[in-house]
């Protein structure tokens, strides 16, 4: 009896459709990623379990690290009137260029004297670890204060609210110098804030 003979079909796979859903979802990733924006005071913040998100705006952050307080606001209409009112009270003249350039500069830690230079600066000249200082919270030259202060009174002129405030420390800060920022907090009846802090599992 003559065997019958089996076709042989090709092992051969069409891996078309399976590469265009790979480009597909490596656009979408790449897309919707949001890229971390560099930091002139790098934080590293203590682990946590509890994540609140925070407001896309109105919005003050103090970041803490190495004995040095920076701040930052969100929103460009707050920005460059908290510096134009910073500068009528320090008696430093602003021109509406710098008030321009100051309005993209997410965070800073500099006295207000030497703010025209940092505005001058090109931004990776401004990132530059020991570029700036810290801003002035001491006794004698309390700035950061002010800062907070005029900022909240700005975000209360120009959007009728008050301004959330964010706390970015690093896990190994020294106590004192968180205090002195939350004295300040205190002392402008600012008792409600957020804490950033990084995501750590519960089993940690």
């Amino acid at each position: 009896m003559a065997k019958l003979k089996m076709s042989k079909k090709s092992t051969k796979v069409d891996m078309t459709a399976m590469c265009d859903m790979a480009f597909l979802l490596l656009s979408f990733f790449i897309m919707t990623a949001t890229a971390k924006v560099p930091e002139a005071l790098p934080v590293e913040t203590p682990a946590s379990t509890n994540q609140t998100k925070l407001p896309d705006e109105n919005l003050g952050t103090l970041s803490i690290a190495k004995g040095k307080v920076f701040y930052g606001v969100t929103g460009r209409d707050i920005r460059s009137e908290t510096l134009k009112r910073m500068g009528e009270k320090y008696k430093v003249a602003f021109s509406e260029a710098d008030l321009t350039k100051f309005a993209l500069i997410d965070g800073f830690g500099v006295d207000i004297r030497q703010m025209k230079q940092l505005i001058d600066m090109k931004n990776e000249d401004r990132m530059k670890e020991g570029t700036q200082p810290g801003i002035p919270y001491d006794s004698i030259n309390n700035q950061l204060t002010d800062w907070i202060q005029i900022s909240r009174n700005v975000t209360k002129d120009l959007h009728t609210k008050d301004l959330d405030i964010a706390i970015k420390g690093d896990a190994k800060e020294e106590y004192p110098t968180v205090k002195k920022v939350l004295d300040i907090l205190q002392k402008q009846s600012k008792n409600n804030f957020f804490l950033v802090t990084g995501l750590r599992s519960e089993d940690f």
